[in-house]
């Protein structure tokens, strides 16, 4: 069963004499995964997982299955736990390299062999089968961090003048529509307690449109950025984004460089949340944002009730950061696409979805 077909967003953008005028955003049709799921066994829903999600599958069932223990009241060892991080952390670096060519070196033939090395060695780093805080392992994350180098990005953070990530950052600069940090809020584990009491509420529409008393924040690696540095805020857009991206993915490759020390983790990247009898929620940091799953099992221990809400929800909701990113900008004929689609690609490098303008013509 495959159901990444329907993952399409369709953003359609109203101008008035180049001044964006209105945004609306058809969101993709979520998987209709609570009908999938009910009734069935917790391990054959864990089974089928990888089939119905094509990025970020290791998160997805980590936060499923987080969910279902807590709410079986199971309580994992110490060891399990630090397994279940450095696993999410060793996808995280492979999502996250994956968007800087996919999003931003598609089209640069000068950076194809770097970017072969650097697909060669995520793919042999995901599939490995030894802890991430192996020797083995540690050398791979090492491959990585040169791999990375070569295009441009040094472990100091800095980019390389001239090499391919530097250009790219610079043509975003040129083409960016700057947002303006008073607008905005970001998702992070404060927020757990609010949306998890909901995902089993009667709210059925919470996880289609979410809301937090008003505010729809932005998820991602920039929202990390901002709750772990407290940096002071100032007009950002996709040129900072594609910087959190690099900034995180060597953060996270010296974590495991260092030996995977669960006491040196990211705080909050797996949170479990008890609801009730039998009732649920974890939460998860992936590539894209944090994921959230919700469970309610039943007297004989299968589900009843399931729920999830994914970083999708909150970066392209109607009255979110893409909408808050292109509402009001001067968008010039010659750039206007160009603009667009470098917002999208830095909330996710990798979704699905098209662009539609229409110009405003005066009665």
């Amino acid at each position: 069963m495959s159901l990444v077909a329907r993952n399409k967003i369709d953003v359609h953008v109203l101008l008035a004499a180049d001044v964006v005028a209105s945004v609306e955003i058809q969101p993709r049709v979520r998987p209709p995964l609570a009908r999938v799921f009910a009734g069935r066994e917790p391990s054959a829903v864990l089974n089928v997982l990888p089939r119905l999600f094509a990025l970020c599958v290791a998160a997805q069932q980590t936060a499923l299955l987080s969910a279902i223990e807590t709410a079986r009241d199971e309580v994992i060892s110490r060891a399990t736990k630090r397994q279940r991080i450095a696993l999410i952390v060793t996808e995280r670096i492979a999502e996250l390299a994956r968007g800087l060519f996919v999003g931003h070196l598609t089209l640069d033939v000068a950076s194809a062999a770097g970017i072969r090395s650097l697909v060669s060695e995520l793919s042999a780093f995901v599939r490995s089968a030894q802890p991430a805080w192996s020797s083995p392992q540690r050398e791979a994350t090492a491959r990585i961090v040169a791999a990375l180098a070569v295009l441009g990005v040094p472990e100091g953070g800095a980019l390389t003048s001239g090499s391919p990530l530097a250009l790219r950052f610079a043509a975003l600069n040129e083409v960016d529509l700057k947002s303006m940090p008073a607008a905005h809020s970001f998702l992070s584990v404060a927020d757990d307690q609010n949306i998890t009491k909901r995902l089993l509420g009667d709210e059925s529409t919470f996880c289609d449109c979410p809301d937090l008393d008003g505010r729809v924040p932005e998820t991602g690696p920039w929202a990390r950025q901002i709750t772990r540095d407290r940096v002071s805020l100032r007009p950002f857009g996709a040129a900072e984004r594609l910087m959190a991206r690099i900034i995180e993915i060597l953060r996270l490759c010296a974590w495991l460089k260092a030996g995977a020390q669960i006491d040196a983790a990211e705080h909050g990247i797996i949170e479990r949340y008890k609801l009730g009898p039998g009732r649920a929620a974890a939460a998860v940091e992936c590539a894209r944002g944090r994921l959230y799953h919700a469970v309610e099992l039943d007297a004989h221990g299968r589900i009843s009730r399931f729920e999830f809400l994914a970083p999708t929800e909150w970066n392209f909701h109607r009255r979110g950061p893409l909408v808050r990113n292109l509402q009001g900008a001067v968008l010039r004929a010659r750039r206007r696409r160009d603009a667009v689609h470098a917002v999208i690609a830095s909330l996710d490098p990798c979704a699905a979805f098209t662009v539609n303008f229409r110009e405003l013509r005066d009665a």
